[in-house]
């Protein structure tokens, strides 16, 4: 009976490595966390000592996999990711390769839902006026806002766009959506579904825009000058995809120049955001340093993923997230 050997590439509970071995017999599991932390710094031993276990490896779990991969693992099959998003495991290497990779696309729907939901709230409410303002110890009551009756555009009906599709509605709002492919003209909570040419169409339309994307070559830099002029001088945008996607000088110039009226940032190009960005004293941003996919289960629910897909792996069957790796998603 062959084995399967299986690295864990991120800092998982003992219970999560344990259900990892659990799934069959013939898995075996390795930690290299701390061998492959050991190694990016240019620990020798280190490096000897995870070549060996990586010359054996069969499939690597995780979100920070070791450097030069491939070269080093010539019997790995496939690599299951805990990130929806997979742009930084892309290389023209990785592309080239038979390697499979999968996701952990659809578990972060109900968290990012939230978080959008609440940046419209927050907006719709005024709250960053009233952080202000306890900060100032100053009482000036001021007129708010409802979602209801206001559009939402969201931009990528995915697993996350159809919950913000979803949460929206129950909020009685207007919702318009694009999708890369539609398969159908409908979908379900959404008013309007359209093709990714009528992007102009949804941004003119919206009161909100939740950009929803992964980041590919077609997605990089999609909302430039054009497309955030193309808002109304009162609308908000909020982005939980890759910071790639909107373009930060012309947000920046957007948001100076009250082309709209503010955005909601939990992504950015660069990460850590430098200290040197405008985008740090724009009043009308509201800023999350990439949190918004968090939530209390989320080893449980991306291992229970994996393990449905390692016993698919096993029994030879297509796996659940697998993903195309020229389209990025």
């Amino acid at each position: 009976m062959d084995t399967i050997n299986i690295v864990i590439a991120t800092p998982f509970s003992p219970e999560a490595q344990r259900i990892v071995r659990s799934v069959n017999p013939r898995v075996r599991v390795t930690d290299i966390t701390d061998l492959a932390r050991r190694d990016y710094q240019g620990d020798v031993q280190a490096r000897r000592e995870l070549d060996a276990i990586l010359a054996e490896t069969e499939i690597v779990y995780g979100m920070r996999v070791p450097i030069n991969l491939l070269p080093r693992a010539t019997k790995l099959r496939w690599i299951q990711v805990t990130s929806a998003g997979v742009d930084r495991y892309l290389s023209d290497e990785f592309k080239r390769s038979k390697v499979m990779l999968t996701n952990v696309s659809g578990i972060h729907a109900t968290p990012i839902g939230e978080f959008v939901m609440e940046m419209m709230l927050m907006f719709a409410k005024k709250a960053p006026l009233c952080f202000e303002m306890k900060q100032r110890k100053e009482w000036q009551r001021f007129p708010s806002s409802v979602l209801r009756g206001k559009t939402v555009g969201v931009i990528g009906l995915g697993s996350i766009g159809q919950e913000v599709a979803r949460l929206s509605k129950a909020f009685r709002m207007r919702v318009i959506a694009t999708r890369r492919s539609p398969r159908k003209q409908t979908a379900r909570n959404v008013d309007l579904l359209l093709p990714p040419n009528g992007l102009l169409r949804l941004l003119a339309e919206s009161d909100y825009v939740a950009v929803c994307l992964p980041l590919t070559k077609e997605t990089n830099k999609l909302i430039g000058e054009s497309e955030l002029k193309a808002m109304k001088p009162t609308a908000y945008i909020m982005n939980i995809g890759r910071g790639q996607i909107i373009d930060e000088n012309a947000l920046v110039k957007a948001l100076e120049q009250k082309w709209i009226a503010g955005a909601g940032l939990d992504v950015f190009a660069t990460e850590p955001l430098p200290k040197e960005s405008k985008l740090w004293d724009l009043p009308n941003l509201i800023y999350s340093p990439h949190v918004s996919g968090g939530q209390e289960d989320y080893e449980q629910q991306a291992t229970e993923l994996f393990c449905r897909n390692l016993k698919r792996y096993i029994e030879g069957k297509r796996l659940i997230n697998l993903v195309n790796k020229d389209l990025g998603y």
